[in-house]
């Protein structure tokens, strides 16, 4: 498993997919996987995963969401994976470029940046397969990593000026 073949299996086709439709494309890819292969992309699922857990990027989901769970955002680090390479390194390295992500996925009107157990299939697909459970590989460290983000309006503004403008308060 490459890198390029890593995202080019997660690579959302369009902006406005909803998650069915995402983890249903993912499926579809990762069937024509050999066994061996679904494993290297659980394991770069997990490294990605790992490399987003930063308490920059929880802020940046808290602006958007509300969110306030570890279960919460890894669904979000899950979405920011389905966006692609590109989106996922300039986010990584700039949080609030999320604010200028033309489209949002939602629900019920309000932004929806969550892929429910998107980084579960690969492991779903090798146990239906062989009966047996991949290598348990932690998507995380026990906090995030950086400076946590304060919950203050004045500071959050200043912090993310274009996702605070995008999801006002």
């Amino acid at each position: 498993m490459t890198e390029t073949e890593f995202w080019r299996l997660v690579k959302r086709d369009t902006a406005d997919q909803d998650q069915q439709s995402l983890a249903d494309n993912l499926k579809q890819g990762l069937n024509e996987l050999s066994n061996e292969e679904l494993a290297a992309f659980d394991k770069y699922f997990s490294q990605q995963m790992r490399k987003a857990y930063l308490w920059s990027l929880w802020g940046a989901a808290y602006i958007v969401t509300g969110c306030d769970s570890e279960y919460e955002f890894a669904e979000f680090r899950c979405f920011l994976i389905s966006l692609g390479q590109e989106w996922f390194e300039k986010v990584l390295l700039d949080p609030d470029a999320l604010g200028l992500l033309p489209q949002w996925p939602e629900k019920d009107g309000y932004a929806y940046p969550f892929v429910d157990e998107y980084d579960l299939i690969a492991g779903q697909l090798f146990e239906q397969r062989t009966g047996d459970e991949l290598p348990f590989v932690p998507s995380g460290q026990a906090s995030p990593q950086g400076k946590k983000f304060s919950h203050k309006k004045k500071q959050l503004k200043a912090t993310y000026p274009q996702l605070s403008q995008r999801f006002p308060f």
